[in-house]
């Protein structure tokens, strides 16, 4: 990256790179419309092999149209898209040669075996009968789906399906694989099961970009991250990077529902603007760290008010995407619980 500042929100800018180093994919200027709706709106991204590429964004910000067209699903109105350095628009069956696609959905037949499923798209990939079933089997063992590879797919949990979609998109042995939001839907357990699979994959040389609303899977897995919103991609860098633009730490706290608007007057008093709020949790900037924690105890403390809990932290992506967009993540409805049980199988 060049490091150049984003003019609007000074988060680092998209879409510049080196052009003397090798990128898996390039996105120059892409726009694509749907009669008078812009889903992309002059995208620009690029990457180079071997990472995870997160691309985060709301519901409708373009991810899923992106992935599109860079899977030779649609062509673009105007602007460059290339895969390894091949033109998606010119040459499309080439690029298809190199890739693999998961989609948010599993795309399989519950009347066939996983097996059948995934020899079949094997065959798709102009693999012969002998190399669909000798690759269908190894990715199976791969993903620890080999046991129930002969049941119909009608009887595998919701994990399973994903992990089969998965497996479908690798039996190709594609050295691109595009994955959009690959684990929407499944336990948490299973998503973190998941997670683990993709990282092996990449390990072994498979470059990943991945579409995500689960702020925790943008962190624990990508590489890089880019925001995307109404068809424009507002930020791009790492997710420390990301953090760190937002500037120091945070006030974050709890209050009751009758204290509640006298904590928003407060808070907004004390940071000059109103405070975030996201799953009952009110954050403000503390550009003097505990300092800042002491004066905005203080500030409650004489207008009678005791918060439930208050923490001073570090930025998450729940802070970034917040202010990039003004809008909260479509986050995991996992209860609170279940969110602790990932992050400590994260550690």
């Amino acid at each position: 990256m060049s490091g150049l500042a984003h003019p609007d929100c000074g988060y680092p800018a998209p879409g510049h790179d080196d052009v003397s180093v090798q990128r898996a994919v390039r996105v120059e200027d892409v726009v694509r419309s749907f009669g008078e709706v812009r889903a992309l709106d002059g995208v620009s991204l690029s990457f180079e092999p071997g990472i995870v590429y997160a691309l985060l964004g709301p519901n409708g910000a373009g991810k899923t149209t992106l992935i599109r067209v860079l899977t030779t699903l649609l062509k673009p109105d105007s602007g460059r898209v290339e895969v390894e350095g091949i033109d998606v628009v010119a040459d499309p069956r080439r690029v298809r040669s190199r890739i693999g696609l998961g989609g948010q959905y599993a795309a399989i037949d519950d009347f066939q075996s996983g097996r059948e499923n995934v020899e079949m798209v094997g065959r798709l990939y102009n693999l012969s009968r002998r190399e669909a079933a000798q690759r269908t089997t190894e990715v199976l063992e791969r993903i620890n789906l080999i046991e129930a590879a002969d049941r119909q797919v009608r009887t595998y949990s919701g994990g399973m399906r994903r992990r089969l979609d998965l497996a479908a998109s690798m039996v190709g042995r594609p050295s691109v694989l595009f994955l959009d939001e690959p684990t929407t839907g499944v336990d948490p357990r299973s998503r973190i099961e998941l997670w683990e699979l993709i990282r092996e994959l990449v390990e072994g040389g498979t470059t990943l970009l991945l579409t995500t609303q689960y702020l925790e899977e943008a962190d624990y897995l990508a590489d890089r991250i880019g925001v995307i919103d109404e068809g424009q991609l507002i930020a791009e860098g790492t997710a420390r990077q990301l953090k760190a633009k937002l500037g120091g730490d945070v006030i974050a706290l709890h209050v009751g529902a009758a204290d509640r608007e006298a904590a928003l007057r407060i808070l907004t008093d004390i940071a000059g603007e109103p405070p975030s709020e996201h799953r009952g949790t009110l954050s403000i900037p503390a550009p003097d760290g505990a300092a800042s924690l002491t004066a905005t105890v203080r500030a409650l403390d004489d207008a009678g008010l005791a918060p439930e809990d208050i923490a001073l932290r570090k930025p998450t992506l729940d802070d970034v995407f917040l202010a990039l967009t003004g809008r909260v993540a479509e986050i995991d409805s996992a209860p609170e619980p279940e969110r602790r049980r990932i992050r400590k199988a994260r550690r």
